[in-house]
């Protein structure tokens, strides 16, 4: 395999919210530079079951100009923090099955602590930020919607939980 050509960064970091399926590969094809050791794709999918109940599928609902701005901050962010342009992240909205791609994150950095870092700190800041909702549905016809994360102040809760990216 060769090391990825080097790329124009004046569009980094990258962030969507899409209906249509992600393609990890076209996440992945956003970042990777040829000084970097490091390379990470985060995949997010629809698991078959919550709360010991089996899951037949998920909803994913947005305000999405709202979500498309918030998620643009929380790339930019993660970026700032480590350093370097490179990261995407795209979110998906809609119906989606089990087994299918919910969330794509790639990240990549000289080392990679720092890209690990990068790419969790997107995803609790996903998890705490970002105005989409999910509604499970499960097995034998009934759904809920999924309750969110406690809202913390800014600053507090992902950057800890991060666990090193400050």
């Amino acid at each position: 395999m060769s090391a990825p050509a080097e790329r124009s960064e004046d569009a980094l970091p990258r962030a969507a919210i899409v209906s249509s399926p992600i393609d990890p590969a076209a996440v992945l094809a956003r970042v990777g530079h040829r000084s970097d050791g490091a390379v990470l794709l985060f995949l997010g999918t629809v698991r078959d079951h919550a709360d010991g109940r089996p899951v037949s599928g998920m909803a994913y609902e947005a305000y999405e100009t709202m979500a498309a701005d918030v998620l643009q901050a929380i790339a930019e962010d993660a970026a700032a923090r480590l350093g370097t342009p490179r990261v995407a992240v795209v979110h998906r909205v809609g119906e989606l099955a089990i087994g299918e791609v919910s969330v794509a994150i790639g990240v990549s950095s000289p080392h990679r602590d720092r890209a690990y870092d990068a790419s969790r700190y997107v995803i609790e800041e996903i998890k705490r930020r970002l105005p989409v909702w999910k509604h499970e549905h499960f097995v034998g016809g009934d759904a809920r919607w999924v309750e969110g994360e406690p809202l913390v102040p800014v600053g507090e809760g992902a950057a800890r939980r991060a666990g090193g990216i400050r």
